[in-house]
């Protein structure tokens, strides 16, 4: 199914590490040229890059654009587009986290979890709608979350900035129906990334329980499952979402949570 994919262009936004990073890895191995982004030190960033590069024989580049920054967005996007000639996958999956009550949530980290989880989804997909639209093809996927389809305490910024995802997403696919575009979300559980290891301190923190306690009673148990979902399960969605058996599937809001939001 993905070997179709080979020679296309992807850019991963936020895949320096963690779920951005085994997204852009496995359209790499499929043949994608990828562009990453991301922040990390930046020589360990350049081992990445090299390291993709050469395990999957394909060109991988990198931009520093700041997911804040609207006009470095919309750079990444249309310099993509002119240094391969050819723009066909996005997936926009950077984003942050902060754990707070409503009451006590400090308002940089509302605007900045806004901008990075929600507005940066519309200032990329916005730039890349140009080069797709020409070419009569293209992927649109957004990484959002099953909270986009649910709530969770002490995450009101997060889960505004996912449950925004979802409705740009639709509204978006409807949009570009007629164009060969497709525009679709995935919604995954919890994975254990570093930034969910982040949430179990930070849980930890503002419920006054243990690390321990949050794994077992807060983070998997809203998964039937019991078990994180994995990148790799990720990956398998990722590649039937760009290759052409996918192309029927727009405006989709698809689960990969152990059945979390089933209930």
């Amino acid at each position: 199914m993905t070997s179709e994919l080979r020679g296309q262009v992807a850019i991963v936004t936020g895949s320096t590490s963690g779920i951005g990073l085994g997204l852009a890895d496995a359209l790499a191995a499929a043949g994608v040229n990828i562009v990453l982004n991301g922040l990390g030190d930046p020589a360990a960033i350049e081992a990445t890059r090299a390291g993709m590069a050469a395990r999957h024989g394909v060109e991988v580049r990198y931009h520093g654009a700041d997911m804040t920054r609207p006009a470095e967005i919309a750079d990444l996007v249309t310099s993509t587009s002119a240094d391969f000639g050819r723009l066909d996958i996005l997936v926009n999956n950077a984003g942050i986290q902060h754990v707070s009550p409503v009451e006590d949530f400090p308002l940089d980290a509302w605007d900045r979890i806004i901008a990075i989880n929600l507005s940066s989804v519309f200032h990329a997909t916005r730039a890349a709608i140009p080069a797709m639209k020409a070419a009569g093809r293209g992927r649109i996927v957004n990484i959002a979350s099953a909270h986009a389809l649910v709530a969770s305490p002490f995450k009101s910024a997060y889960v505004a900035a996912k449950h925004g995802v979802a409705g740009f997403t639709k509204s978006a696919a409807l949009e570009l129906a007629t164009s060969g575009v497709t525009v679709n979300a995935i919604c995954p559980g919890y994975v254990k990334t570093p930034l969910v290891e982040a949430q179990i301190a930070d849980q930890a923190k503002a419920r006054g329980i243990s690390e321990e306690a949050v794994m077992r009673d807060v983070i998997l148990a809203a998964q039937p499952t019991k078990r994180f979902v994995t990148v790799e399960q990720l990956a398998g969605m990722l590649l039937y979402l760009c290759a052409d058996a996918g192309a029927s599937v727009n405006g989709a809001i698809l689960s990969v949570d152990g059945g979390w939001t089933a209930a």
